[in-house]
Order: C-alpha cells, then structure tokens, then sequence
C-alpha cells in the first residue's frame, strides 16, 4: 500500500511539474509584461498615459519588424547579424532613389528589394556552402554597412517625399502609422507560421534539419525563404525608419540586430530552433520597449540604460537555457 501511495505521489509531483512548466512557457513573459507595466505605474503617473503607451509602441515597431524576420531565422536554428547593416542599406538606397526622381512607392520596393537581396544572399551562402550563420550574417553585417557608407559618403540623406514621411511619421485616426505596420507584419507572420506548409517545414528544420531532409522537406529552398523574409523585412524597417528620421542615413540601426535577438529569445524562442511563437517575439519586444521607456521617464542615465539592456540579454539566454 505504501508503494502505492509513493508512486502516486510522484505522478502527481511530475504532472504537476509539468503544468507549472507548461503554464510558464505559455504565459511567463506575459505575466512579466504585466508586472513590470504594474511597477512603473506607480513609479511614474505618466507611464500609463495614452500618449506615453503609443510612444512605447512607435518606438519598438522597428524592432519590432526587425524581430519577426529574426523569428523564422531562430526558429531553424540560425542567426541574423546583419539585420540592422540591411536596415541602413536599404533607406540609404530607398531616399536616394527618391532624391533623384523615383516614384515614392517604387523607391519603397526597391528598398524592401535591396534587403531581400542581402536574405537570399546570406541564405544561400549558409544552405549551400554550410558555413554557419553566424559566421555568414557577421560577414554581411560588415559589408553591407561598408556599403551604406560608401553609397551615402558617409552622410545622411534628406528625404524628399511625403509618403515615406507619413511611413514613418504619420498617424491614421490618432495612431502612428509605423504601429498599423508592425501589427500587420505580425499578423502576417502569425497565419504564415501556424497555418502554412511552409510555417510547418520552419519549425521542422530547428526541431531536426537532417530528419526534416529525410522526409521530403526542401531544406535549402526553405532556408533561403527564410532569411529573404529576414532581409524584406529589414528592408521595410530601413525605409519607415527614414520616414520617421527624414533621412536615410548610413549609421542607422546599429545595435538593433541585439535589439531583435533579445526579443525573440525573451519570446520564448529557443536558440536552438523548433520552439517559440511569433506572438512571444512582440511580447519580448514589449518588455524591451516598456523597460527602456520606463527607465527615461525615472531619469535613468542613458549609459545605465545600456547596462541593464546588456543584462537583459544574458537573462534572455539563460530563460531559454533554463527552459531546457
């Protein structure tokens, strides 16, 4: 009888293990959103305005963007380093186009074009050559800025056109307009992942590459896609950024790529691939947004601001290394 009972015990002490695991993945990041908006609202009494909440979201949009291209790259197992290179990249080339007569809109998509050209790029050279992505993205990361530079002379460019501008820096019904962008990026995202053939090979490949191969996946088409999704959206952010600076310049954007990597991990994407939400990602992107913002209305120096940021990071890895 006392065997029993133990055993009992300890099924109930696993599933019950279990639960509290399962509940943590789903909600964790969540329930830390919510405290840390919690914290701050008593921290300051202009955290919880209406204007202050859509700064909050303005602000992370780029990021934002930038991060759900980086969650498909995570979510096979690789890395993106050059996100934030590709997102300078294309509003120097996008602004300059414009400069010299383009068509708004197709400044826009040459923009967008210029950095699915980098994606496809670094995902050719990590699918075919098997060079790690790492090694691949930090390679691109340098030369793609090298180019920013070089195309710009080293200066901003002004900006000459409305549309952008309103990219950028316009608003729809009292919203800015960068916020409808992000929200629709994610919503995309979202369908393509847990809807598609495609989301399902993404999630195979990080969960096992070889014995996603063996079962008919087109490994290397995928990862290809994958990280020309990566470079379109970055493309896009390099644009709605110069609308939102009135310039395209050479030196935006440095960083970010830290920036997206921390809100997708803080997401719940694992680095090892298989695992994470798209929905986890704006929630990671959130906590980073709403902690940054917090600490400029407490007066916080920028330099400790860095501080904390890096400290994030490092929490970010060890949750998901915790996590398995």
């Amino acid at each position: 009888m006392r065997t029993r009972i133990q055993a009992s015990n300890r099924v109930e002490f696993r599933w019950s293990t279990g639960s509290l695991k399962t509940l943590w993945n789903r909600l964790g990041m969540f329930l830390i959103l919510a405290l840390l908006c919690i914290v701050l609202s008593f921290l300051s009494h202009n955290f919880l305005e209406t204007t202050n909440l859509l700064n909050v979201l303005k602000q992370i949009s780029i990021i934002a963007i930038l991060a759900a291209g980086m969650t498909f790259i995570i979510l096979t197992g690789g890395i993106d380093l050059s996100v934030g290179s590709t997102l300078a990249l294309s509003g120097v080339i996008s602004v300059m186009l414009i400069g010299k007569g383009v068509n708004s809109v197709l400044g826009l998509l040459i923009g967008m074009g210029v950095g699915i050209m980098v994606g496809v790029l670094n995902g050719f050279l990590t699918a075919k050559t098997k060079l790690p992505p790492f090694i691949v993205t930090l390679g691109s990361y340098t030369y793609v800025r090298g180019l920013a530079y070089v195309i710009s002379g080293g200066y901003p460019i002004v900006l000459n056109s409305q549309f952008i501008k309103f990219l950028g820096s316009g608003n729809i019904a009292g919203i800015p307009t960068p916020i409808y962008i992000m929200i629709l990026i994610y919503g995309i995202s979202y369908f393509v992942l847990k809807y598609t053939m495609f989301g399902r090979h993404v999630y195979a490949i990080g969960g096992n590459e070889e014995a996603a191969r063996l079962t008919g996946i087109k490994v290397e088409r995928t990862l290809i896609c994958v990280y020309a999704i990566s470079g379109l959206l970055s493309g896009l952010a390099g644009v709605v950024l110069a609308g939102r600076l009135f310039s395209g310049q050479p030196t935006a954007g440095i960083g970010f790529e830290l920036d997206a990597i921390a809100a997708v991990i803080l997401g719940g994407t694992s680095f090892t691939g298989g695992v994470g939400t798209i929905q986890g990602t704006i929630i990671g992107a959130l906590i980073m947004g709403v902690l940054s913002n917090g600490l400029t209305l407490l007066d916080v120096s920028y330099y400790w601001q860095l501080v904390v940021k890096g400290v994030v990071i490092i929490i970010a890895v060890l949750l998901d290394y915790l996590r398995k």
